[in-house]
């Protein structure tokens, strides 16, 4: 604690925005002043720290609305098997993993086998590591391929494929050995500053469990680099109804940096399984069982638990991929009418755009999946992708845009999103339907939970960028060099070590 406030001196105010002065004092914007006087000015009174920022721009904190931080901490120290184009080329991965104790599980974390020719099986794995569990987590998080030990470990022995999708996927990932707990921690912690150095100060942490008393735990001797909104499961709702935990509310030793997040909900799966749930059915499935995708949770009982929920001040977070899902999602925020948000809405029907804003239900959307699944959208919705990540359409129609990355699924990157949802491409082809960018202002309200400019008043939560946005090209978006971050008046990236911190 300190008595110092900050002045942040010859600034950018935003993107293309004029030369400023902000001070900082108790984690809060106090003062804004622009014009010439900005770097002429009496020296400090003794109860200030200037800091000369040389023209770079000023931006609010930006915030990953949607991350499984333990998943992405861990997947950080796991096979990577990014980018692999078949079975066959994922076995031959793992037959060249030969190090490590033969008790121990050896995870793999990235196959997408959408577009696969070939098909995963426990077959494939045991034919290269017969003796050791090998656990292999799809890059979406909703499949799991095993090997024959590992099925033995989570009590699927008799499983005829290896190869689990959704909620056999958590129940598998859940019996399988784990990090303990410290290691975890300390990964997290890691992938914090991480998400510091990019300009981060904040995000919703969706990890399965119970990541409100995970948070509790880790931050009980020191604060987090960023703020965390940590979501509650169905299976914890009672308890956390019972310890009278509210959307919002503070909780451990920092309640002002941690803090309970929305109730999240399924309603399907995801594209690259063929579960997310769609009114047409996938190419090639048509007649059989699931060829509409899944439905996670029946209509009836997910506006029960939106209801309970919304009664105790726990607002709830809907996953919905196909379009039939998000019409179901919608339909239970109708009835139940409360606030919340809708996870992922990737494929909307033209009549669902506008109940976003009618309703007040955010959409959380990740601009990097419309960039990393186009092929695969073009292939099982293929007449559809007009509709697919619509993110123009859904701004235009007034709904309250907020991006994220579902990390490890993308990483976790804010300038990533903005720079995919600003271009629609990652990898030198045309924009995938041009017709549904941002531009680089609205992106960066989106990657900034709705915060447009520093104000007063505001939290001292704040990114300085040495490029302004409004000159970048998608690679300089993507590359964007992060000079610091504040997260309530605290320096959480930057050489601004040795300045007093502000009073939080």
């Amino acid at each position: 604690m300190t008595d110092f406030a900050l002045v942040l001196d010859r600034v950018r105010l935003g993107a293309g925005g004029p030369l400023s002065r902000v001070r900082v004092a108790d984690g809060t914007i106090t003062h804004v002043v622009t014009g010439a006087e900005c770097g002429d000015r009496a020296a400090p009174d003794g109860r200030e720290r200037v800091v000369d920022l040389d023209g770079r721009v000023l931006l609010p904190g930006l915030w990953d609305a949607h991350v499984h931080l333990a998943e992405w901490a861990n997947a950080r120290h796991r096979l990577d098997l990014a980018g692999t184009g078949s079975a066959t080329e994922v076995a031959d991965l793992v037959r060249r993993q030969t190090g490590g104790p033969r008790d121990t599980v050896l995870f793999g974390y990235g196959f997408r086998d959408g577009l696969w020719s070939d098909t995963p099986h426990k077959d494939l794995l045991d034919a290269v590591l017969p003796d050791r569990p090998v656990a292999l987590v799809s890059a979406d998080l909703h499949a799991v391929w095993l090997n024959s030990p590992a099925l033995a470990l989570v009590g699927r022995g008799d499983h005829p494929t290896g190869l689990l999708r959704e909620h056999e996927t958590h129940e598998a990932l859940s019996a399988l050995p784990k990090a303990p707990a410290e290691v975890v921690d300390d990964r997290i912690a890691e992938a914090c500053r991480a998400a510091a150095a990019r300009g981060v100060s904040g995000v919703i942490d969706f990890q399965y469990g119970d990541t409100v008393e995970d948070w509790t735990r880790r931050t009980a001797h020191t604060p987090p680099a960023l703020r965390v909104a940590a979501a509650v499961y169905p299976s914890r709702l009672d308890a956390a109804i019972a310890r009278g935990l509210r959307t919002g509310g503070g909780v451990g030793r920092h309640p002002g940096l941690v803090r309970v997040g929305p109730l999240k909900l399924f309603t399907d799966g995801s594209l690259n399984t063929r579960t997310a749930l769609c009114h047409d059915p996938y190419p090639g499935l048509e007649g059989t069982e699931g060829a509409h995708g899944i439905e996670e949770t029946p209509p009836g009982e997910l506006v029960r638990l939106m209801r309970r929920a919304a009664a105790h001040g726990i607002e709830p977070a809907v996953h919905a991929i196909g379009d039939r899902a998000n019409r179901v999602a919608l339909d239970a925020f109708a009835t139940v009418r409360c606030r919340g948000r809708i996870e992922h809405a990737q494929l909307l029907s033209p009549e669902d755009l506008p109940r976003f804003a009618q309703l007040g239900v955010t959409a959380g959307v990740q601009p990097r999946h419309a960039t990393d699944d186009r092929d695969v959208a073009d292939r099982h919705w293929a007449g559809r992708t007009d509709r697919a990540f619509a993110y123009a359409a859904l701004h235009a129609a007034g709904a309250r845009l907020e991006f994220g990355s579902d990390a490890p699924v993308s990483p976790l990157d804010p300038w990533l999103a903005v720079a995919a949802a600003v271009s629609r491409t990652d990898d030198g082809r045309p924009a995938w339907h041009p017709e549904q960018r941002l531009s680089v202002p609205d992106a960066l309200v989106a990657a900034a939970r709705g915060r447009r400019l520093v104000r007063v008043g505001d939290p001292a939560d704040l990114v300085v960028v040495d490029v302004d946005p409004l000159t970048a090209d998608a690679g300089a978006l993507r590359a964007m060099p992060v000079h610091a971050t504040m997260t309530g008046g605290r320096w959480t990236h930057g050489p601004y070590d040795s300045v007093p911190p502000t009073t939080v």
